[in-house]
């Protein structure tokens, strides 16, 4: 399996050298900081002077990159053994897959840090063989965003648990393109974390899967081509124009800026939609679940970003210390006082969500929580499958793969080709690189 990820990696965009310094424990140390540029990271860069002045000797450096390149580029690094890193952002995708390669260092943490109150379902997807790899920034399940003001002017009401073909009809009922208004907002951009991140939740709700037990690709079949064939159809319809280029930002902003009747994605985009100081919506944003297909109880959505040190980084403890930092419970109210409580990192801890000051600035609060305790990771789909995860594949081979599906599911959604024609090529592509990956029936890479 290391191998089989060598591989992959280098079969990643190529990187640009970032040195680090490799000072000793004696002195002073800069660490390289690599993450995305979601807003929740943006506000961790823009008060990481407070952890300097509190940590003299400790200075950091940032890389802050788009979602999909900052995937490519950390997949290299740490599978080639680059070393141009201190500290990861990486998902609970990455975690488990990478610790098991021994390329992550195990996060043993004092009891001041209280591991006991990050929430359990977040903690287990950082966990191998009973210890930590990685600490949670922030984590997420999904849900469906939508206006009250254009629901109730259009005397539309929103059930408590929608389904998919009633969103459907509302997205047609609410599209104004005239004044800029799109019935649905969803991720168009390629990447197995962008739009197929959407279109797995999509298709385990209407009783598809990636594999079944043999490892066999499931993806030109009836459940895969009503998803995607939804997901294809209510975009071109009632989303916005450039859809392939709309990954979480794009559609954040643009439901921000009151252009999106209905939205949905992940969970913590409520802590920016219900800010009036960056979303222009903010007195009309409610909220449902995620619609239901013809299955439900299976797996949803389940995400996290997190910070976690390479085993090739020449500053460990320095790296530690500024993790613990950004994970903590002090580093929650530090943003609760310079922020607001609504723009603090979700889905992390419990004691976030006990504080009342945090209920009251975030009516999300509760709903948040109980979507992550039922996103069901590990459940299964409707018919049994051969790996777990909510909205990925939880195998080395499914960064890859979902990208490469992602490609072509942008092609249909952007008319270059037909949903049939997308979904056969992706289940040629797909069944050729388990084959090249050695998987058989005995649920595994073959040796």
């Amino acid at each position: 399996m290391k191998i089989s990820l060598r591989r992959i990696a280098m079969g990643a965009v190529a990187t640009t050298a970032i040195g680090c310094a490799t000072t000793t424990a004696h002195a002073d140390a800069t660490i390289t900081i690599a993450t995305v540029n979601n807003g929740d990271m943006v506000i961790m860069q823009g008060l990481s002077d407070r952890f300097e002045q509190s940590h003299p000797g400790i200075h950091l450096r940032w890389v802050v990159l788009e979602e999909n390149t900052l995937r490519q580029r950390l997949t290299t690094d740490i599978a080639t053994d680059a070393g141009q890193f201190d500290v990861l952002t990486i998902g609970n995708y990455d975690a488990p897959i990478w610790a098991k390669q021994g390329w992550l260092s195990p996060l043993d943490m004092p009891a001041s840090y209280d591991v006991g109150d990050l929430l359990k379902p977040v903690r287990d997807g950082l966990t191998y063989k009973g210890q930590l790899y990685g600490l949670p920034f922030y984590a997420e399940s999904a849900m469906t965003y939508y206006r009250s003001d254009l629901f109730r002017k259009a005397g539309l009401t929103m059930p408590a648990q929608p389904t998919y073909a009633e969103v459907r009809g509302f997205a047609d009922r609410l599209t104004d393109k005239a004044h800029g208004i799109y019935g649905m907002c969803l991720r168009g951009k390629p990447g197995w974390g962008l739009n197929m991140a959407t279109v797995t939740s999509m298709v385990h709700a209407f009783g598809g899967q990636w594999f079944d037990t043999a490892w066999r690709a499931q993806i030109d079949t009836p459940s895969w081509r009503q998803a995607v064939g939804y997901y294809v159809d209510i975009l071109q319809k009632d989303g916005p124009p450039g859809a392939t280029s709309n990954g979480f930002n794009e559609n954040l902003a643009l439901f921000a800026g009151g252009h999106c009747a209905m939205w949905i994605d992940a969970t913590v985009a409520a802590g920016s939609l219900y800010d009036k100081k960056s979303s222009s919506v903010a007195d009309s944003v409610a909220f449902a679940p995620m619609p239901t297909g013809s299955f439900t109880g299976g797996p949803t959505w389940l995400w996290s970003w997190n910070l976690a040190i390479p085993r090739t980084s020449h500053n460990q403890e320095a790296a530690k210390q500024f993790v613990a930092w950004a994970t903590s419970k002090q580093y929650v109210q530090l943003v609760a006082q310079q922020k607001g409580w609504v723009a603090v990192p979700p889905g992390t801890r419990a004691s976030t969500y006990a504080s009342p000051e945090y209920k009251q600035a975030a009516p999300f609060a509760g709903f948040v929580v109980a979507a992550i305790d039922s996103s069901n990771p590990n459940g299964q789909t409707k018919a049994p499958r051969p790996a777990t995860g909510a909205q990925f594949v939880a195998i080395p081979e499914f960064q890859g793969i979902g990208t490469q599906v992602g490609q072509i599911v942008a092609s249909a959604l952007a008319g270059q080709t037909s949903v049939e024609q997308a979904l056969r090529r992706s289940q040629s592509v797909t069944d050729r690189t388990m084959r090249q990956a050695g998987y058989s029936a005995s649920g595994a890479p073959s040796p």
